[in-house]
């Protein structure tokens, strides 16, 4: 009875598997490491597994604790929580420093109180994002400056012979939470400002589940089918979390997210950077020791933004290189004013 529950575990899990796993390492060529690894979990540490591949991350699951050290097999060198990121979720997989834990995972550095142990939950893991090089080819013609055309210019002000996006918020936090939260649909903020007090907060859209800034609870009075079929990308949305020395954001939906922060671009570049991030992928998009050293934030064409904040767009791009040049005419977008820290 226990051999064939056991059993029928592992045959679930199996079944779970990358369908690109078996073309990327041949076939089998994973078995004797992850059965290796299935065989050292518990039964409750299995049956957790089980449930967290099938449901691919759809609820904040526990730990996943594993015996530090490889598992033996043919993959030796391979750490487990690699082995099984590789297995459910990324294929093309190959190092640990590849991968960063999310700040709601207890068994990421020894927390469990354990140092023996480590979590290798697939989906407490994020894969870090990195700036596309070079940008990829948005738009037909070269990137560069453009000049709106007539759907654009309602979107901008004219000042001073330059078009400015004069849209944004400044950051007024003085009620002791670390960030507020505001929702845009193009020029048009929809609901109130929301108050991020906790270390993190999900950002989502028309879920069953989950704590945190939900959109789908905001009224809008009109919504256009640009809007509406921008929203019915962002599901799970993103992981926005405060960790020491900044902001991380996790791109928790089946499409892409697109971020900028002062931070985010080098020193003294005058052009503005914008991020990518992959489902699956997260990245620091907000460093406070940089941003302490730079006085404003002033982007061709867009004027001075508050230097403590972060924008995000949901699916669609915006920028030099992309059709949109501004974030206000990305459908959906998330502002985020930081507090300053002290």
């Amino acid at each position: 009875m226990f051999r064939s529950r056991r059993a029928g575990l592992v045959r679930r899990l199996w079944q779970q598997r990358c369908a690109a796993a078996s073309a990327e390492d041949g076939p089998g060529a994973l078995k004797p490491a992850v059965h290796a690894l299935f065989k050292k979990l518990k039964d409750e540490e299995l049956e957790l597994l089980v449930q967290v591949v099938e449901s691919q991350g759809a609820w904040e699951s526990g730990c996943v604790l594993a015996p530090r050290g490889d598992p033996r097999g043919v993959k030796q060198g391979l750490p487990p929580q690699v082995l099984l990121c590789r297995l459910f979720r990324w294929p093309d997989l190959h190092q640990s420093h590849e991968l960063k834990h999310l700040c709601y995972c207890a068994g990421g550095q020894g927390a469990c109180g354990d140092l023996a142990v480590l979590c290798c939950n697939p989906h407490h893991f994020s894969r870090l994002a990195v700036p596309e090089t070079p940008p990829p080819p948005y738009l037909k013609a070269s990137c560069g400056p453009s000049w709106p055309d007539e759907t654009q210019l309602m979107e901008f002000s004219y000042n001073g012979g330059d078009w400015c996006d004069t849209s944004l918020s400044w950051s007024t936090i003085k009620d002791g939470c670390w960030c507020k939260l505001a929702y845009w649909e193009y020029r048009t903020r929809v609901g109130r400002l929301y108050a991020v007090h906790e270390a993190s907060v999900n950002v989502f859209c028309e879920l069953p589940w989950g704590s945190g800034f939900c959109l789908a609870q905001l009224p809008a009075a009109y919504r256009s089918c640009a809007v509406r079929r921008a929203r019915g990308k962002i599901g799970r949305g993103l992981l926005l979390s405060q960790e020491p020395g900044g902001v991380w954001a996790y791109n928790r939906s089946e499409h892409p997210i697109f971020i900028s922060s002062p931070t985010l671009s080098p020193p003294g570049a005058c052009g503005l950077t914008v991020l990518k991030v992959l489902p699956g992928y997260s990245a620091k998009v907000f460093d406070y020791e940089w941003a302490g050293d730079r006085g404003g934030w002033q982007l061709p064409g867009e004027g001075p933004c508050d230097p403590h904040s972060i924008r995000i767009s949901f699916a669609k791009g915006w920028g030099p290189c992309y059709s949109r040049q501004f974030i206000t005419s990305c459908p959906c977008w998330l502002e985020v004013l930081l507090n300053q820290p002290h």
